[in-house]
């Protein structure tokens, strides 16, 4: 069932983020430009975050199991009906209804990963890797499919593979109904009530500074590409290729951050990989060709790097009894956060023309969450102190 969950979210994110890509191939056709077709996709990235608060509700008090289950025939169908859409009004249903369904994931999926583990780093981190290929191969299944059968086939390809697994999930589950019972999980770790709260003080910023940038720069990368790597690329095709190559590259970090996870404090792995976010993006607004390709690899990295720390948060400070809903929350302040980049990239690409002055805010907003970063409560002595207590 790992494994499964573990596809999940590869489905999860390569769904969410077929359309930045498809978006290319799409103007010809619906007689738009990038900036006016952009913002058809914005119902979806509310609704990804605002449906994870009754997903995870639902997941606790009904079935967590069952609403993966929803998930992956919901968020299949979801993506065949956007394929069948006859105008830009039909693919923003279908692309909301997307994010409807995509919405189930992260609360439920990712609790279900982290429930009964001691050390959570190692396994949020290959979940992590698995969502980043799904990342990755948005770009280069919606590029391909695009040139090769329509922007269509884009939508309808991948949600019949998303149906696919769900049918073997379903199987999957069934066949394991009556196994072994889980072993007891061990408890949240133990800090004073102040500190607590910094702790998820601290996550808040995190989250919704982090919501934006990991959208925004996932949003414009195939355009930042399209326009930037000229010499390297002019097909749609060969742009998704190049982004998916970033995004393979980077999402390694997440396989190193949980391995750090297991073995250090949190504060110790959090303050680098946010500090390092601060120039990479900055330099993101200025680079071309070769340079702008091995500036993405080192932004995304750090970039994709953060998202198993604040997972690990949730999963070292909250019971298992309602963690479901902490990660509901802990997701709809994220996407919720994420989804004003949709606008926010159309805005300013419309305004200025390029995205420099985009890199060059999303690098003010890692330098917020690098300040917070730095008021995150150190962990070794606090917890010590607790377990003793005990």
């Amino acid at each position: 069932m790992t494994l499964l969950l573990n596809v999940g979210h590869a489905l999860d994110h390569l769904l969410m983020l077929i359309f930045p890509t498809v978006v290319l191939a799409m103007s010809a056709e619906l007689g738009r430009g990038y900036a006016d077709l952009l913002p058809l996709s914005l119902g979806g990235f509310i609704a990804f975050g605002a449906c994870s608060i009754p997903a995870g509700w639902l997941a606790d008090r009904w079935s967590r199991t069952g609403m993966m289950t929803v998930f992956f025939f919901g968020i299949g169908a979801a993506s065949i009906l956007t394929g069948l859409a006859s105008g830009p009004a039909q693919i923003a249903a279908g692309l909301t209804l997307i994010g409807v369904f995509a919405a189930i994931y992260h609360p439920v999926g990712i609790a279900m990963l982290v429930a009964n583990r001691d050390n959570v780093g190692r396994v949020l981190g290959v979940n992590g890797v698995f969502g980043n290929v799904g990342v990755a191969f948005s770009a280069l299944l919606a590029g391909a499919l695009a040139q090769a059968a329509g922007w269509r086939a884009a939508f309808v390809v991948p949600g019949a593979i998303a149906i696919g697994v769900g049918v073997v999930f379903a199987l999957t589950v069934r066949g394991a109904q009556g196994g072994t019972p889980a072993r007891k999980a061990a408890g949240p770790a133990r800090l004073s009530r102040a500190d607590l709260a910094r702790v998820f003080g601290v996550l808040t910023v995190a989250t919704a500074c982090g919501g934006v940038i990991f959208n925004a720069t996932t949003i414009s990368m195939p355009k930042v590409f399209d326009e930037r790597l000229s010499s390297l690329t002019h097909s749609t095709l060969g742009i998704g290729m190049l982004v998916c190559g970033v995004y393979l590259i980077a999402a390694m970090a997440q396989l190193c951050v949980g391995w750090w996870l297991d073995r250090r404090s949190l504060k110790s792995v959090f303050v680098p990989v946010v500090a390092l976010q601060v120039p990479l993006l900055a330099l993101a607004g200025t680079m071309d060709s070769y340079l702008m390709l091995a500036t993405a690899v080192a932004m995304m990295f750090f970039v994709f790097g953060q998202i198993p720390i604040n997972d690990a948060m949730i999963a070292r400070y909250t019971a298992e009894e309602w963690r479901a809903r902490a990660y509901a929350v802990r997701y709809v302040v994220s996407f919720g956060a994420s989804a004003l980049a949709v606008p926010l990239v159309a805005w300013i690409y419309k305004a200025s023309g390029d995205f420099r002055a985009l890199y060059y805010l999303l690098g003010a907003l890692a330098l917020v969450t690098f300040s917070a970063a730095l008021l995150f409560p150190g962990e070794g002595k606090k917890m010590a102190a607790g377990e003793a207590a005990a």
